[in-house]
C-alpha cells in the first residue's frame, strides 16, 4: 500500500511539475526507489558510510543501554550486601574520563553512589597528611564511589607540573600500595582503571574542545601544557604503573583512542568482577574485549601502539 501510494505520488508529481528543477528532482526520487527494490541496491545503500555510522550508533547505544542494566543490578546487589566499592578512573587529559562515569552512572540511583572529582587542595588541606582528602570520599557500605582522578595526581600531575617536592613524590610512591593494601584489607574492593590515548588523538580532543563552544568549560591551563609536557607525563606515568600495579590492586589499561569502545569494555570488565544477583540473566556478553581493556604488564603497555 505505501509502495503503491508512494509510486501514485511520483507519477502526479511527473505529470503535473512544470518546474524543470523539480522535474530533476522527482526523477532522482524515483531513480532511489527503483534502487531500494533492489537486493543489490540495498546492499550499496548500507555499504554506505554515514549509514554505517548511523548502525553503529544505533548498536553502541542498545549496547550501552543492556550494560547499564547490568550496572544496575550490580548497584542494588552492592547495596543489599554492603559491599564498599571505589573505582578509580586516571588517565591523561581529554583520554575520556569524564565522558565513561558520565555513562557508568547515567541510570544509577544517586543515592547509592558518588563521584569524588575533587578540586585544587585549599592551604589547610596542603599541611595535611597527603590521603586524608581522599578518605572522606572512601565508600561507606552500600555504596559505590567513582573517583575522576585520585590521589595518583600525585604519582604524575604534582611531578610532571612542579606542585610537589621530590621527597613528598617519592614517600607517595611507597606509601600507595600500603594504604591501598589496607584499604582492601578493611573490605573495600578498589578498581583501577588507566585510560590510554595516543598523542595525535589528545591533540585531536583539545582542538574540539577549543572550536566547540560546548565543551569549553574543559579546557584548563593544564591541557595547554599537555602535548608539550607528553614525554615528562609519560616517564612519570610508567613509574607509577611499575611500582603501584600490584596484585592486589592492579592497574587495568583502557585503550580509549575510540572513546565508545573504551566505555562499553570497561563497563564489561567491572561487571565482570563481580558476581551480582541477575547476572545470570544478561542480555549482552559479559566478556571484555582483551584488545581494548588489558591487566597492565611491565614494558609491555604503549600509548603509541596504535
Amino acid at each position: 500500500m505505501a509502495k503503491s501510494k508512494i509510486s501514485e505520488t511520483i507519477q502526479y508529481l511527473k505529470e503535473n511539475v512544470n518546474n524543470k528543477k523539480l522535474e530533476a528532482a522527482v526523477n532522482d526520487i524515483e531513480e532511489e526507489l527503483k534502487i531500494l527494490k533492489s537486493k543489490d541496491g540495498l546492499e550499496k545503500i548500507f555499504s554506505d558510510k554515514k549509514l554505517n555510522k548511523v548502525r553503529e550508533k544505533l548498536e553502541y547505544e542498545a549496547e550501552l543501554e543492556d550494560l547499564q542494566v547490568e550496572l544496575i543490578k550490580l548497584q542494588n546487589w552492592a547495596f543489599d550486601k554492603n559491599k564498599r566499592i571505589m573505582i578509580i578512573f586516571e588517565g591523561r587529559d581529554a583520554a575520556g574520563k569524564g565522558g565513561a562515569i558520565k555513562r557508568f552512572t547515567q541510570y544509577l540511583n544517586p543515592r547509592k553512589f558518588r563521584v569524588a572529582a575533587l578540586p585544587k587542595p585549599t592551604d589547610v588541606e596542603l599541611g595535611q597528611f597527603y590521603f586524608q582528602r581522599y578518605f572522606t570520599h572512601l565508600p561507606n557500605p552500600g555504596e559505590i564511589v567513582f573517583f575522576d582522578r585520585s590521589w595518583y595526581n600525585r604519582a604524575i600531575v604534582e611531578p610532571v607540573y612542579d606542585f610537589c617536592t621530590k621527597e613528598q613524590y617519592e614517600k607517595f610512591m611507597k606509601q600507595v600500595p600500603e594504604i591501598e593494601h589496607s584499604l582492601i584489607d578493611d573490605g573495600i574492593i578498589i578498581i583501577k582503571l588507566w585510560f590510554s590515548i595516543t598523542k595525535e588523538n589528545q591533540q585531536d580532543r583539545f582542538t574540539d574542545r577549543m572550536t566547540n563552544p560546548l565543551k569549553h568549560w574543559k579546557l584548563s591551563p593544564v591541557d595547554a601544557k599537555a602535548q608539550e609536557m607528553w614525554d615528562k607525563i609519560t616517564f612519570y606515568k610508567e613509574e607509577m604503573l611499575s611500582r603501584t600495579h600490584t596484585g592486589y590492586a592492579p592497574w587495568i589499561i583502557v585503550d580509549s583512542n575510540d572513546k565508545k569502545k573504551a566505555r562499553v569494555e570497561s563497563m564489561r570488565y567491572v561487571l565482570s568482577q563481580f558476581d551480582y544477583e541477575g547476572k545470570e540473566d544478561a542480555t549482552t556478553n559479559l566478556h571484555h574485549d582483551p584488545d581494548i581493556v588489558e591487566r597492565y604488564h611491565r614494558q609491555s603497555h604503549s600509548e603509541k601502539k596504535n
